[in-house]
């Protein structure tokens, strides 16, 4: 048997309860003499005749009965779920799965997502912490946060933090036993605190860029991690230098513990970017979240 429309079966339980194709196609929204075409070749494909027609009036046949009894549940149930649909709209709920990296979970994430699960118990979010750039759409994810520059460029990003700066810092002492860089290269003579980015495998360059010109420079010292805290703490115990986001040192240089160099080299850029793969059929809980993090 041909596989059947689900938009003629729909028709024909309409025709069956209003007993009209004139008022039957008012409600559906097509002309009556299109439902009629639609009804002969449903019944052409089943072998069956579904509706007795007279010039005055239509009722299903003792075969459309049939078919309307199982059809009717059904049906209702497509409705139901239809209609279900605008709960999400009017309070969304569901999950959205996300991917970030450390620092952004954190920092952003950590202050600013409970108050966002506070105002939406309906939604779940599910944050996968990782430094890779993995492919989002692969990994059945709704979303992804990174650095503007990170984000690949057939993905809708919305900006959803501040601009940020990297900064280079060290403890007084270690500046005074071992002298202030004038210029980024000096630091290729410093013991640096190295990043490794575990998702590439790739030992992350420091990058800095005065008057248009960019610079980037790949040191070497006694620690090489994937991990901020861990790397604050050596360059706080005067291992060596770190060149780390201004925000997580932000009390050490106020209270005088790290002291920042190369100030005019360490420019603001954009900063955290959320993204996902299309504008169309964004989720609704989705939407919130955007929405609640671009404020």
């Amino acid at each position: 048997m041909a596989r059947l429309n689900l938009n003629d079966l729909a028709a024909f339980a309409t025709i069956a309860r209003t007993r009209s194709f004139t008022a039957a196609a008012a409600e559906l929204g097509v002309s009556p003499s299109a439902l009629s075409h639609a009804m002969r070749g449903l019944e052409e494909r089943l072998g069956l005749r579904l509706l007795a027609r007279t010039t005055r009036s239509v009722a299903p046949t003792e075969a459309g009965l049939a078919l309307l009894e199982r059809l009717a549940p059904a049906l209702a149930q497509i409705d139901a779920g239809v209609e279900a649909l605008s709960d999400w709209r009017d309070a969304p709920a569901g999950t959205v799965r996300l991917t970030t990296f450390h620092w952004v979970a954190a920092t952003l994430l950590s202050r600013r997502l409970p108050g966002f699960l506070t105002r939406h118990p309906g939604i779940t979010v599910e944050v996968n912490v990782d430094d890779g750039l993995r492919d989002i759409v692969a990994m059945g994810l709704d979303a992804g946060i990174r650095l503007g520059e990170s984000v690949e460029r057939d993905m809708i990003a919305v900006r959803i933090g501040p601009s940020l700066r990297t900064v280079v810092v060290a403890t007084p002492a270690y500046w005074d036993a071992h002298g202030r860089p004038a210029h980024p290269r000096d630091l290729l003579h410093h013991p640096c605190i190295g990043y490794r980015n575990l998702g590439s495998g790739t030992l992350m360059p420091w990058e800095f860029e005065k008057d248009g010109r960019v610079l980037r420079l790949q040191v070497r010292g006694p620690l090489i991690c994937n991990s901020s805290d861990l790397a604050l703490a050596a360059v706080r115990a005067g291992c060596g230098v770190g060149w780390t986001m201004e925000e997580d040192v932000v009390h050490d240089i106020a209270t005088g513990q790290l002291e920042q160099v190369l100030d005019d080299w360490s420019q603001p850029y954009p900063g955290v970017f959320l993204y996902h793969p299309s504008r169309r059929q964004v989720p609704p809980p989705l939407q919130v979240l955007i929405a609640y993090l671009k404020q």
